[in-house]
């Protein structure tokens, strides 16, 4: 495997399966099969996951609730969700720990990140949740902080599409689909990778982000091997 430490970005659509919203159980119980495996192939996995199937924050036709308030809904909303991947990953026979920004410790440890990283080096999956603790950042800034924070080798962004486009591949058939492309390329072109936080971010520490789409069962093996087509942003 060409790497050790990843830091698994999900968004919260992706658990909510064909229901569009909430949690669908045959989708966290796929998720859970296949990191199960992974983690059996000696693998080191976090997670950071956005919380889209409960609270799509302020409306893009305008604010509809203060900022502050919008922010700290959506990160109680990435807890529920770290709270029930890590349900189905223990009943599936993998080791979990839970550590939020936002302090709640009848349910989740506190976030600590050199705690975290002697977690993943026994063999544990630890899921992010909380987001930053703050408000206006987003779960990508998340994922890129707390990739950094872990020392991991990659950042794995889960989406709809197998990489990165020069537009829309859905809106666009003739959309350029790259195997590698740079930070810079992605700032300049603005295309809709992470914002542009966590694109600095990973730039600055080095860290290369994998896009990939996590539609299709098995693929995050898949791209962990080579075998499946993918973007890495370096």
């Amino acid at each position: 495997m060409k790497y050790k430490r990843i830091l698994l970005k999900l968004s919260g659509e992706a658990l909510a399966g064909p229901n569009g919203a909430g949690l669908d159980p045959g989708t966290l119980e796929s998720l859970a099969k296949e990191i199960k495996d992974i983690v059996a192939s000696g693998i080191q996995l976090a997670l950071v996951n956005g919380a889209g199937n409960f609270f799509r924050g302020l409306s893009s036709k305008g604010e509809t609730m203060n900022r502050v308030t919008a922010d700290y809904i959506g990160m109680l909303g990435t807890v529920m969700n770290s709270l029930a991947i890590a349900d189905f990953l223990n009943r599936a026979g993998v080791k979990t720990v839970v550590q939020s920004a936002i302090e709640i410790p009848r349910i989740c440890d506190r976030l600590q990140p050199l705690k975290a990283i002697e977690h993943l080096e026994n063999g544990k999956v630890v899921i992010f949740s909380g987001g930053t603790g703050n408000p206006f950042f987003s779960t990508d800034t998340t994922a890129s902080l707390r990739a950094s924070e872990i020392n991991a080798d990659v950042v794995f962004k889960a989406t709809k599409v197998d990489g990165v486009y020069s537009s829309d591949p859905v809106k666009d058939p003739g959309a350029e689909r790259f195997d590698k492309i740079t930070y810079e390329e992605v700032l300049q072109r603005e295309l809709k990778v992470m914002d542009l936080t966590a694109i600095t971010m990973c730039s600055e520490n080095k860290l290369p982000i994998v896009v990939f789409d996590m539609t299709k069962p098995g693929n995050i093996k898949k791209v962990l091997a080579g075998e499946a087509k993918y973007t890495e942003v370096t």
